[in-house]
């Protein structure tokens, strides 16, 4: 890659990931016929689709749309063979939640980089709630489980996962009673707003959710938005190269999700939220241009939960920001795809970045310009790749980045949209 002067256009970014997987999995366990435009054509959310459509339902797409045929909750049929779900943690863990009430036994197998993923994190409740699902030695997939009956518990989490939080509401829709998770800080509510939006009996009080289950779902229709975490990278780049000035249109801007506007503020950039809208999720045109100066920032751990797919774009932001940037309780980067903190902070140092890890504390003093390096590693990861490659457009000289198809995972066409821009 070779350094950019500037980024400037309109860009509609392809649907939310995390919305999209919901969307499929909320689509096929309602009654009726539910049509959604603008699910997120990529290995992740595909690896969702694929594990309904071995379970019995329907799913056909046209063009932007897609239709799922859903037969209420219980209307799951067994896999002929395990259910295949490559990297996608987000699959797992929340199908984990709805095999729970399915009344057959099913396995969920991963590839190299989600079979290091910590999954004891949801077998531990979903036990406690009666399932019988089994994991390998220490609690990694394969994930084996044994529907059936399902019981309401109150469960205090230990950590802030949201994908913890949305197997436990999932199992919750199986139960005979209420079910309340208690989060230790608040996390992304897709769920909470997705299962509320079919009809799902659900109350939220602050960082209580309380399910009433046995509630049936009912179809509906309605438009995904733009993924502000695919938004982040574009962002950057127009804060970082001068004369840079950019409009990315119906971007999800949910609290739990937007944390990096606010950060974005604090640090001093220009960005800001035009054309808001609510149906069931927060909408609006994102505005960016560069200019001002840019200040480095503390990160609070209650902070972490709202921008974690975004840390290692601000990894980069931080590097070129005037003084020094603190991001604090970011551990859960290490059980990601690979070991964001690992992955970020070796290439980061191979341009030139004044960046180190204290244990879960992350310190970061800005430098004035970053240097090409022709040894940037992907390290399989989608967010560490495309982070990189922000980072390379902004360097004196040029960058390699190795293994970029991993951006396929949440991004497919993040180069080709990029390129656009210049």
């Amino acid at each position: 890659m070779k350094p950019s002067k500037a980024l400037s256009g309109r860009i509609i970014l392809p649907g939310d990931k995390s919305i999209s997987h919901r969307a499929v999995m909320a689509g096929s366990l309602a009654k009726g016929i539910t049509t959604v435009r603008g699910i997120l054509d990529c290995d992740d959310c595909n690896y969702t689709i694929q594990a309904f459509k071995a379970m019995g339902v329907r799913i056909a797409k046209e063009g932007d749309s897609t239709t799922i045929e859903g037969n209420g909750l219980r209307s799951l049929s067994a896999p002929d063979k395990d259910i295949g779900l490559g990297s996608s943690g987000t699959s797992m863990r929340l199908l984990a939640g709805i095999l729970a009430g399915q009344d057959f036994k099913a396995t969920l197998t991963a590839d190299k980089y989600l079979s290091v993923r910590p999954m004891k994190r949801v077998i531990e409740p979903l036990s406690m709630m009666g399932v019988d699902i089994k994991g390998a030695a220490g609690g990694y997939p394969p994930l084996r489980i044994k529907g059936g009956s399902v019981k309401p518990i109150h469960y205090k989490m230990p950590i802030s996962s949201a994908q913890v939080k949305s197997a436990i509401l999932f199992a919750g829709l199986y139960a005979d009673g209420i079910t309340m998770v208690e989060e230790a800080s608040k996390t992304r509510d897709h769920t909470e707003r997705m299962l509320k939006y079919f009809g799902a009996r659900i109350d939220v009080d602050g960082t209580k959710i309380s399910l009433k289950g046995n509630t049936e779902l009912s179809a509906r229709s309605f438009e995904i938005p733009g993924d502000i975490s695919s938004a982040s990278f574009f962002m950057a780049g127009a804060i970082l190269l001068k004369g840079s000035k950019i409009r990315i249109e119906k971007v999800g801007v949910n609290p739990t999700r937007a944390g990096i506007l606010d950060i974005l503020a604090r640090m001093g950039a220009r960005v800001k939220v035009a054309n808001k809208s609510d149906l069931f999720e927060p909408v609006g045109d994102i505005e960016v241009e560069s200019g001002g100066i840019l200040r480095g920032v503390s990160i609070d751990e209650d902070m972490v939960p709202a921008v974690i797919d975004e840390l290692p774009i601000l990894f980069v932001l931080a590097s070129l920001a005037k003084g020094r940037t603190v991001i604090k309780g970011a551990g859960e980067l290490k059980v990601k795809e690979t070991d964001r903190i690992k992955s970020m902070v070796g290439n980061l140092s191979l341009m030139g970045a004044a960046i180190r890890e204290e244990k879960d504390v992350i310190v970061i003093d800005g430098v004035d310009v970053l240097k090409g390096s022709g040894s940037l590693k992907s390290y399989g990861d989608h967010r560490t790749c495309m982070a990189m490659a922000i980072a390379a457009l902004t360097a004196e000289g040029e960058s390699r980045i190795d293994d970029i198809e991993c951006v396929s995972k949440s991004f497919p066409g993040f180069f080709a949209v990029l390129e656009g821009l210049k």
